[in-house]
């Protein structure tokens, strides 16, 4: 008899629980920062891991703190909007990708569908069970402002399509 890993079955994102490497993961992309900063022209006010919620300029942080408010934001917000959106079943290693991927790009934007006679978006390739297009379509998500490609946004979303597609 053979016996499954169960990061090779594909599981109603409903029961899923995150893993501490993504936590990591995403706590290394954002790197970390005592003071609220903006991260690059046009943004909003970002401290700790990439937080942004109620962040104001001249506010103040220190790891642990940091950690605790990534790893409920990433549970409340992220997770929980990628469990929202998404209608089919997944391999573990595809939901942690698409929650990293909603972390930094926003549920709106990971959830938001295509308007009737456009090309899908990623979450209409996921909910029609279109895994690898919708694995692919991660490196969509590579601009900045002002539709900049960015470097370290291509090197991250080629990361998390690895994830995505199980080979991380």
């Amino acid at each position: 008899m053979i016996k499954l890993n169960p990061n090779q079955v594909r599981t109603s994102v409903a029961t899923m629980v995150l893993a501490a490497s993504t936590l990591v993961g995403i706590a290394v992309h954002e790197g970390y920062r005592e003071d609220a900063y903006i991260p690059v022209p046009g943004d909003v006010p970002t401290i700790g891991f990439g937080s942004t919620a109620g962040v104001r300029m001249g506010d103040k942080t220190t790891p642990t703190r940091s950690l605790v408010r990534l790893l409920d934001e990433i549970e409340g917000v992220y997770a929980t909007g990628v469990r929202r959106c998404v209608t089919v079943p997944l391999y573990q290693y595809e939901y942690e990708a698409y929650v990293r991927l909603a972390y930094n790009v926003g549920v709106g934007t990971f959830c938001r569908k295509a308007a009737p006679g456009k090309p899908p978006n990623l979450i209409d390739l996921i909910n029609s069970g279109r895994y690898a297009e919708a694995c692919a379509r991660i490196e969509a998500f590579k601009y900045g402002p002002g539709r900049k490609v960015l470097p370290g946004l291509v090197k991250r979303r080629a990361e998390e399509r690895a994830i995505c597609e199980g080979r991380a």
